[in-house]
């Protein structure tokens, strides 16, 4: 038996630092680049002498680090013990395993434990893998003399080997180990592992799609199940409570997101002091979770693109913790770029589901514009619209980009008075020349800002001028594109799949 289940990066649209204190709001897109787990047994059978083993054995293999790790699961604390020479650790992974075993624990019967404790006796045979567009391969490219386009992005094979940052620059700028391009590889990774053991272990049915409404609700409540291990091995795995946009949209999909309140995780963090894991899930999964979640897409016809850099990543802890310092330094002038960041996201938000509305109640006047302003220079989007209703989706279209600005304008000051480099001048740059390009609507750093990333929605057709120019810029446009859907069960091993079928249906504009 093998379950396999996957789960997606994401893109911070608006809502970067914010989003860290309720009741502020952020709009976070999740993407087609999914992180993949796959669970199966170690050994086929049940040895009659294991039902008295204190153990489970857990191997858990990542390819694309050319890492394998053993670990001891004790069946009586649910602690997991690395018995393998491994030096490099994953936190994350280790603490899902943890969490969503407890869970198992808690939520079964004695007749159902019986089941699981067969299922754990066989061991767990754990592999995890990142779509390329979760890291940076432009020295690969470069390395076989090929230009930084998504075109040559799309002839790595998936999965492919990752590149290491080098060790100068992992010390002396703070950059993460491996260089990435922001797009949450740690929630998404810690989702899908979260969701394949629930699904392996019986705890939850992430298979069923059905029209009936009790049905649904049930789904419903398997997904919230995930949300609240992941949540939880996540926030323990990274030694703090973050806001949970990452995990929400890796479960969920695209969402308008606002965070829970900390003290819901207390529970988890309890974890840490000792209490019994069991008792500890148990809390969790009664705790009064309160974010908000409501379903949020881009407007038809519109495009996101991820733009990387090059320049191995940023260290998004270290950025809050400045903006954080600032805020206590300096309260009224901290208080006051985030009332005018809170207002321009919240029109932002307001103008993309006005489009949404326009495009649904006239849409053939909606693909019109698009069309057209997909082939126009912004400044020239106006000219020769006479009808109502295609000047009600221009004047829209132009109110968000200004809306934007507004939002790139307020996070330069933040920055600034942070002493963080939130929108580098080189990405400032760069942005400045993409938001003057025909058919672009929206260009910004994504999250927290730094190094990690450019992103831009486009209109229509329009996404090829955009990736062309970020190439002369050494910029690689990366393959990702919006997804809205959120984890999901795979019909199997990802890298089984026909390879030519999966590059040919990248969308490369």
């Amino acid at each position: 038996m093998e379950v396999v289940a996957s789960a997606p990066g994401k893109v911070l649209m608006t809502g970067g630092y914010l989003i860290l204190e309720r009741p502020n709001a952020g709009i976070v897109l999740s993407t087609n680049a999914r992180f993949y787990a796959i669970v199966k047994p170690i050994y086929e059978d049940v040895k009659p002498e294991s039902w008295a083993w204190k153990w489970t054995d857990v191997k858990l293999t990542s390819p694309q680090l050319s890492r394998e790790s053993m670990y001891k699961l004790s069946r009586k604390h649910l602690t997991l013990q690395c018995v393998s020479s491994s030096e490099s650790r994953n936190p994350f992974v280790e603490n899902a395993i943890q969490y969503t075993v407890a869970a198992a624990h808690a939520a079964f019967d004695k007749s159902k434990k019986d089941a699981l404790d067969k299922l754990l006796l066989q061991g767990l045979d754990i592999t995890i893998l990142g779509c390329n567009d979760f890291y940076s391969y432009r020295n690969q490219i470069e390395a076989l003399g090929l230009p930084l386009t998504p075109e040559a992005l799309a002839t790595l094979p998936p999965f492919t080997s990752i590149t290491f940052n080098s060790e100068e620059s992992n010390g002396g700028n703070c950059k993460p180990e491996v260089a990435k391009t922001g797009l949450g590889s740690s929630a998404a990774m810690t989702t899908a592992v979260v969701a394949a053991l629930l699904h392996y272990l019986g705890v939850v049915n992430l298979s069923t799609s059905s029209e009936d409404q009790h049905q649904q609700n049930k789904n419903s409540m398997d997904l919230d199940i995930v949300h609240m291990i992941a949540q939880s091995a996540h926030c323990i795995a990274q030694g703090k409570v973050g806001s949970g946009f990452d995990v929400s949209s890796a479960v969920y999909g695209s969402q308008r997101y606002v965070r829970f309140s900390p003290e819901v995780l207390s529970a988890a963090q309890a974890a840490v002091k000792g209490m019994p894991l069991e008792e500890v899930i148990r809390n969790i999964l009664n705790a009064k979770w309160d974010h908000e979640r409501t379903e949020f897409s881009l407007p038809p016809l519109m495009t996101l693109l991820l733009g990387e850099p090059g320049t191995g990543g940023s260290s998004t802890p270290s950025m809050v913790g400045a903006v954080k310092k600032w805020q206590k330094t300096d309260p009224e002038k901290s208080q006051e770029t985030w009332r005018k960041l809170a207002e321009a996201n919240s029109e932002l938000e307001t103008q993309l589901n006005v489009l949404r509305k326009l495009a649904k109640e006239h849409w053939d006047a909606y693909k019109c514009v698009i069309d057209s302003c997909s082939r126009l220079k912004p400044a020239k989007w106006m000219e020769g619209v006479t009808e109502p209703i295609k000047e009600a989706v221009v004047k829209t279209l132009l109110r968000a980009r200004e809306t934007m600005l507004e939002i790139r304008n307020q996070m330069r000051t933040m920055g600034e008075a942070a002493g963080i480099p939130i929108e580098p001048e080189s990405q400032t740059q760069l942005l400045d020349a993409t938001m003057t390009m025909e058919g672009v609507l929206l260009a910004g750093v994504p999250g927290a800002g730094g190094f990690d990333a450019v992103f831009a929605v486009t209109l229509g057709d329009s996404s090829g001028n955009v990736t062309n120019a970020w190439s002369s810029h050494n910029v690689l446009a990366l393959l990702v594109r919006e997804d809205p859907q959120g984890v999901c069960l795979e019909s199997g091993d990802p890298r089984c799949w026909d390879i030519t079928s999966a590059v040919s249906s990248a969308n490369i504009n």
